[in-house]
Parts: structure tokens; sequence; C-alpha cells
């Protein structure tokens, strides 16, 4: 039990270090603690999102790969770690991992904004504008708040499954 607290309290404060925008600090514990707790993907996610605040995507994959490979993560982290890492292979210029992570996130949660709006992104980077275009609008449709978006949602909709569609005279 002792070391459930131990560990608790180590990682409490080095994500509080991170918010506080300490993250190099934050990232130099969270490595150590990785390294103590290797099956731990709550340290696993966090130690990523450290690597990540500092620019340091290619050392923010394997913790992100770990967090997702190991069991525990809570769904809301476990969304985080999608969309980190699905962010994080766009980002690093590897389009198809970043295509199959976001996905994945997709299958998990689906119809999440987020996850497609970075999907979208992939999606346009590997020359697929099409569909890139189709998801962000079905996206816009669905979570918007703006008045006239709401009043042409069907719209919008329906055309997003077929930009190409025009009216024959």
């Amino acid at each position: 039990m002792n070391g459930d607290h131990e560990r608790d309290a180590a990682l409490s404060q080095a994500v509080r270090l991170r918010e506080d925008g300490r993250a190099a600090e934050a990232r130099g514990r969270l490595v150590a603690l990785a390294e103590r707790y290797p099956q731990d993907a709550e340290i696993a996610y966090q130690t990523a999102w450290a690597h990540d605040v500092l620019g340091l995507e290619s050392e923010a994959v394997p913790f992100y790969e770990r967090a997702l490979s190991v069991p525990g993560l809570p769904a809301e982290d476990r969304h985080g770690v999608f969309l980190g890492l699905g962010s994080t292979y766009r980002v690093l210029g590897r389009y198809e991992p970043a295509l199959r992570t976001l996905r994945r996130g997709l299958e998990e949660f689906p119809h999440d904004p987020a996850l497609e709006a970075f999907l979208a992104m992939a999606l346009y980077n590997t020359g697929e504008g099409r569909e890139a275009v189709r998801t962000l609008l079905r996206a816009l449709a669905a979570t918007s708040g703006d008045p006239r978006v709401r009043e042409y949602r069907r719209a919008i909709e329906q055309y997003a499954d077929d930009l190409d569609a025009i009216e024959q005279p």
C-alpha cells in the first residue's frame, strides 16, 4: 500500500509541475517514474504528454504507445492518448500510423469531433482531401451551435456525402 501512495504522490507532483509550466522538471520526474513503473498506463500517458508540451514529439511516441498497450487507463485518458498519439504521428509526418491511431480512437469514441478533426488533417496529408472535407463537414454539422449552421444541418450532411453533386436541369 505504501508503494501505491508513493507512486500516486510522485505522479501528482509531476503533473502539477507540468500544469504550472515547469514541463522540463516534470518530464525528468515522469521519465524516472516510467522506468520504475513500466506497466503503468497512467504514468506512460503523463510522460508522453510532458514530452509533447516540450516539443519532443519523437520521444513522446513510445510512451503514448505504452499507454495504449497496457491496461488500466480510464476512458478519458485513453481518449487523450488516441488524440495525442495520432496528432504526434501526423506532426512527425507518419501519416499512416496517424490514420490508424485516430480511426482506432473513433472506434472507441464514435463521432468524437476532436478525433474527427485530427483525422481530417491526416486525411488531407495523405491526399484524401475529399474524405477530409467530408469528415469536417459532418463534425461541423453535428456539433455547431451556430444557428445558421444548425438551420442548414441536413443540407450540409447531405452534401458532405457527395460534394460533387449538382442538380440536373
